[in-house]
């Protein structure tokens, strides 16, 4: 059997995501058992470690494989927050400008082969941009969920360190990680990493991870789709925009789109009287998709609490104005 030292190789391995080290105890392991003459035992683990190497070849070079959320190395654990979304672009309300960008995006995404022989790359890095609650970090779990893949939120406050060169560092086990693992790789509050390089306290840090982003973006050829979202484009470097493939502003819901968020939130409910939508979308203009949401989640649980069977419309007002106030 396996020596103690060999098996505890092996597992320590696996926990640290260390695949070539894996492997190789795998074979070792192997490589011993055949020694002791047990030989089928031997033949049986070799073909298990070379099928086990094929399909990880095979699995790393799919992009429409979905990564298990499992797969991120120990050091990325406090800079990665990964799930698998359940939500898809039907699920949102977008204004048809970004509808239209999104949907080009998904449609290169799932073609991206063909695109590929004719040395072309699929659209895959996006700067979203608008006001809050307008839908920015929802469009990553939405297209995540188009296309059967993992989000991975970046934690930025895991990211930036007190020390020099170690947020440099982390940055590139990001980069690096979308090599090895297709995913939508989501930099929310993007404004803390990609201000402007003459800003801040600490001007030389600040310069430091912003080039390290510039030049890894640059160089970036992997199957992985990056998106960063602010709520504060003029405070970004403008070195930046040219660095991703679409630039997406996210405005406030107009009135058709205003009366399309609170049909969808409030579906399966039926309000006490007709409702007049339109006059219901003026007095909610100026407010974000999630405000207006929240809003009719409101007047939901206010029906529920009550023991009303239908919505009551002036509770929906009173949430709105409150929100608006």
């Amino acid at each position: 059997m396996a020596a103690a030292d060999q098996i505890k190789n092996l597992i320590q391995s696996f926990g640290d995501g260390d695949e070539s080290r894996f492997f190789s105890t795998a074979m070792q392991i192997a490589a011993s058992e055949a020694r002791q003459g047990h030989t089928t035992l031997a033949q049986e683990l070799k073909q298990l470690i070379e099928k086990a190497r094929k399909e990880r070849s095979l699995y790393l070079v799919n992009p429409n494989k979905t990564v298990p959320l499992s797969v991120p190395k120990r050091e990325l654990h406090e800079l990665i927050e990964v799930f698998q979304p359940k939500i898809k672009m039907a699920d949102m309300v977008l204004a048809p400008t970004v509808k239209e960008a999104l949907d080009k995006l998904i449609v290169e995404q799932r073609k991206w082969e063909i695109l590929r022989k004719h040395n072309l790359s699929p659209r895959k890095k996006l700067l979203l941009i608008g006001p809050p609650g307008t839908g920015k970090t929802m469009t990553a779990q939405a297209i995540a969920g188009e296309l059967g893949i993992a989000v991975y939120i970046i934690r930025l406050d895991g990211l930036m360190s007190k020390f020099m060169g170690e947020s440099i560092a982390k940055l590139r086990l990001i980069f690096d990680a979308m090599q090895d693992h297709r995913a939508v790789y989501l930099f929310d509050e993007f404004d803390s990493i990609g201000s402007h390089r003459n800003q801040g306290q600490d001007v030389g840090e600040i310069k430091r991870v912003l080039n390290s982003f510039l030049i890894n973006i640059e160089k970036d050829q992997s199957n992985s789709i990056i998106i960063a979202a602010t709520n504060l484009p003029e405070s970004l470097d403008k070195a930046l925009f040219r660095r991703f493939d679409d630039v997406i502003q996210y405005p406030l819901p107009d009135t058709s789109q205003i009366i399309e968020v609170i049909k969808k939130s409030t579906r399966g409910f039926t309000f006490f009287k007709n409702v007049n939508f339109q006059k219901v979308a003026e007095l909610a203009k100026g407010l974000s998709n999630s405000e207006i949401t929240k809003a009719c989640e409101e007047t939901i649980k206010e029906m529920i609490l009550s023991g009303n069977e239908t919505l009551d419309l002036s509770q929906l007002e009173k949430a709105l104005e409150k929100r608006k106030l």
